[in-house]
């Protein structure tokens, strides 16, 4: 586990960035944090870590966004109204497990039971300082807490 914090969403999406050079392709993360915690800042920055050049904005009304490279693929889910089977299914969710992509979730508290056990989990808390956020990271062996 490692522990990160950052103070504005510049710097949340940076190191975002350079996590996304340590993770592996085609892991799913699944991203914990209340709402406004700076999840879809992070998506963001990984994003751009993948090497994909695109707009990236939170899926809540979608579900999931689809954003590609010349040779890679993010899916960034949105799990926040998902309540039960019927709605998980709908998201085709189970059928991007098997693409080989890299998968995002936020809001994956909403569907743990689900989740690869091999999966990377980021959890977002938000501070009494409103810029400062905490960024726990499990999974990921590579990663310390420095990642200069």
């Amino acid at each position: 586990m490692a522990i990160f914090k950052t103070y504005s969403p510049e710097e949340t999406e940076n190191l975002a960035f350079k996590l996304a050079e340590k993770i592996p392709y085609g892991k799913v993360i699944a991203m914990f944090g209340d709402l406004g915690a700076g999840k879809t800042a992070f998506t963001r920055g990984f994003t751009k870590g993948l090497g994909i050049s695109c707009d990236v904005s939170s899926p809540t009304f979608a579900l999931v966004n689809e954003y590609r490279s010349t040779d890679k693929t993010l899916y960034h889910f949105d799990m926040y109204r998902i309540s039960g089977w019927d709605d998980l299914y709908s998201t085709g969710y189970f059928d991007y497990l098997d693409e080989g992509a890299s998968l995002i979730i936020e809001w994956s508290e909403n569907i743990e039971a689900v989740l690869p056990d091999d999966c990377i989990r980021i959890t977002i808390r938000k501070t009494d300082d409103e810029k400062e956020r905490i960024i726990e990271v499990i999974g990921v062996e590579t990663v310390e807490n420095s990642l200069d």
